[in-house]
């Protein structure tokens, strides 16, 4: 049996965020095909965190900068280690390359964080984010190092793969394309959603922590006057964990705008409503909300970011525009619109079904891990920036590490 620590950058929160339902995925698909599993992180463990022992996975709190994690994956000897987002690697992989030599070292992305932080960065100037931009960026750099120091790096977005492969030239055999593990959508799937007739309202949904999120919300106070002039008695209901004070006092329900936080369960709020809108500005990866709406037969308005690396050549399941105008009248049509809306609605079926499907594409991504383990002197050898690095950063690292250590004591 194989033994696979996650290093987590925070403890699994599956109905707070996508990043946490995403990791959810991971794991049960490690334990589907037999892996002993142990979670570690460093963080905090909020009421919300899911009780990964209650599905057989060992629970570890670990410390930053502390040598006690030494001993700790020195006697636990795990045969892959997974680092949550690359922040883990740059605190833990020196760690793990140093008393763990022979472990494979898997970076789970989430997404791409520089790509992310430079859009938002271009944004507030106003500005376009080129290719260009992300090339010079401190935040590009850490994350690519990273990247390269590992022997795998799970890629969530298409997009994301294209990215890094035509612009940053990084070998292939370094990466891996893994979107969300999902069920498919069957016959007993779609008799259960509500009908066109049956359903009301817009809505929207995600983690307030993740800046994209505010300022979807932000852009969708300001275009609801002009949607609430067109349609008076319709509501749009804005759901999602963590929402700050900014987020709450958008909360007007004579306007018809409700701010209604947390739901333990987006896909029956999701089911409920008509129409999903996702004025997405700027950030990475593929998105949760967008994914939970197909499953739930509820089509989207988004932009070409939202949309972005999550449905190949296949049609959307709504409306991707990125004219605020031309979103407003789209959002009109859609919801108005049932025979349109059925159209769209059985294009979500087709994209989850095509590029989702987890029965699908789970076997050849575990095939993967094996290949690498089973020719990892190989492997590595063929990786020589990646080697590189990893002797230039574990020197550095290592000694910072040490010295914060001391200071702390």
């Amino acid at each position: 049996m194989n033994h696979l620590l996650i290093i987590g950058y925070v403890w699994v929160e599956p109905n707070s965020s996508a990043a946490g339902s995403r990791m959810l995925q991971l794991i049960e698909l490690f334990l589907k095909y037999n892996y002993k599993i142990t979670f570690a992180s460093p963080s905090i463990k909020g009421e919300r965190a899911f009780n990964l022992a209650s599905i057989g996975v060992k629970e570890v709190m670990v410390e930053l900068n502390n040598s006690s994690f030494d001993v700790f994956i020195k006697k636990m000897n795990p045969d892959i280690v997974m680092f949550d987002r690359f922040l883990m690697e740059e605190q833990f992989g020196w760690r793990v390359a140093e008393h763990c030599p022979k472990a494979l070292r898997v970076l789970d992305t989430e997404d791409l964080h520089f790509l992310r932080k430079i859009r938002h960065k271009k944004l507030k100037k106003n500005e376009i984010c080129r290719n260009e931009d992300l090339l010079t960026s401190e935040e590009t750099k850490r994350e690519i190092a990273s990247i390269l120091r590992c022997d795998l790096s799970i890629i969530i977005s298409a997009y994301e793969m294209k990215l890094l492969t035509d612009v940053f030239k990084i070998d292939k055999e370094l990466l891996y394309h893994l979107p969300f593990l999902l069920h498919k959508i069957n016959q007993d799937s779609i008799k259960n959603w509500q009908p066109f007739e049956k359903r009301k309202d817009f809505v929207f949904i995600g983690n307030f922590f993740h800046a994209p999120n505010v300022d979807t919300v932000l852009q969708l106070k300001s275009i609801w006057k002009d949607i609430r002039k067109k349609l008076p008695e319709v509501e749009i209901h804005i759901y999602g964990a963590y929402a700050t004070q900014q987020i709450q006092q958008l909360h007007k329900p004579k306007e018809g705008f409700i701010v209604k936080g947390f739901t333990k369960n987006a896909l029956e709020v999701v089911n409920k409503a008509r129409v999903l809108l996702v004025p997405l500005r700027f950030g990475a990866g593929i998105k949760g909300k967008l994914t939970e709406a197909m499953m739930c037969g509820t089509p989207s308005v988004t932009t070409s970011i939202g949309a972005e690396g999550m449905h190949g050549s296949l049609p959307w399941n709504g409306f991707i525009e990125d004219d605020f105008n031309q979103f407003l009248k789209k959002t009109i049509e859609l919801y108005t619109n049932e025979k349109l809306w059925k159209s769209f609605q059985a294009n979500g079926v087709d994209i989850i079904n095509s590029i989702y499907d987890k029965d699908k594409i789970s076997q050849p991504f575990v095939d993967q891990i094996k290949k690498i383990q089973n020719n990892i002197e190989d492997h590595r050898r063929k990786n020589f920036l990646g080697n590189l690095l990893h002797h230039q950063t574990l020197q550095a690292t290592k000694y910072m590490s040490k010295w914060i250590e001391e200071k702390n004591k």
